[in-house]
């Protein structure tokens, strides 16, 4: 499910700049990058091809942040992708990766970023901004190696979903698991609102939200509520961007 937005929602884009660049982040290496023996079978492989329809075509140059091991590929080739460039800290799942990407760079994002030979005309980033201590310089980043007319697609835990409030009122513990929506390694947490004010500070314009459908057992709720409730009954969002070119380099 996705819903484009209306040019009028802008935002009050000096703001969220201003807190963004009053930030003070040690540099460190911000991907947290387990070892595929740390986590399930499975976890590196997704084929992400329910975002990958999403994508607007052509295209074209394909950067695919946190590619694990290049699961995306193969949707990412049948919807026309001329080239993939991959990022994977893990070298487990890097040297997976290559066997179908046209190059894969063994780092975490922040150490990535020199190496990568834009511009690209797709970015797709993934479940990876929760993995990452400063999102918000990191997209600043990405939106510099886009070209001129390229997307930029993010996706991310949901932080409104009902079961981090019921855990923490009634259960009285946030549940860290070893993979999945409270993964121990996940550093930051959005909701629709705040990825949106996270892409905006970093120069870029929302021209869509998103979130998979709701369960069948929950339809009805989302229907009784005009899909006011579905935000709190999904466990992923995301977000399609494109430069603004109203930001500043």
């Amino acid at each position: 499910m996705c819903r484009r937005l209306s040019s009028s929602r802008t935002g009050d884009l000096d703001t969220v700049r201003a807190s963004v660049s009053s930030r003070t982040v040690p540099h460190v290496d911000s991907t947290v990058g387990p070892r595929i023996s740390d986590k399930p079978a499975g976890y590196f492989e997704q084929d992400r091809a329910e975002l990958v329809a999403q994508l607007p075509r052509p295209l074209g140059r394909v950067l695919d942040v946190g590619c694990g091991a290049g699961g995306a590929g193969g949707p990412l080739r049948g919807a026309g992708a001329a080239e993939i460039t991959g990022v994977e800290p893990d070298r487990e799942a890097a040297a997976e990766a290559a066997r179908g990407y046209d190059r894969v760079i063994v780092r975490t994002l922040d150490n990535a970023l020199p190496e990568l030979e834009g511009p690209f005309d797709t970015i797709c980033c993934y479940d990876v901004l929760e993995h990452v201590l400063d999102p918000w310089s990191a997209l600043a980043e990405l939106r510099l190696r886009l070209s001129n007319g390229g997307h930029l697609h993010v996706s991310v835990p949901n932080a409104r979903h009902f079961s981090l409030a019921r855990d923490l009122l009634i259960r009285g513990s946030f549940r860290y698991a070893d993979s999945g929506h409270r993964d121990v390694t996940h550093l930051r947490w959005f909701t629709s609102d705040d990825l949106e004010a996270a892409l905006r500070g970093a120069g870029f314009q929302v021209i869509s939200r998103g979130h998979p459908p709701v369960r069948p057992a929950a339809r009805l709720l989302e229907w009784l509520t005009r899909g006011l409730s579905s935000e709190l009954l999904v466990y992923q969002i995301s977000a399609l961007a494109a430069p603004d070119p109203r930001a500043t380099a």
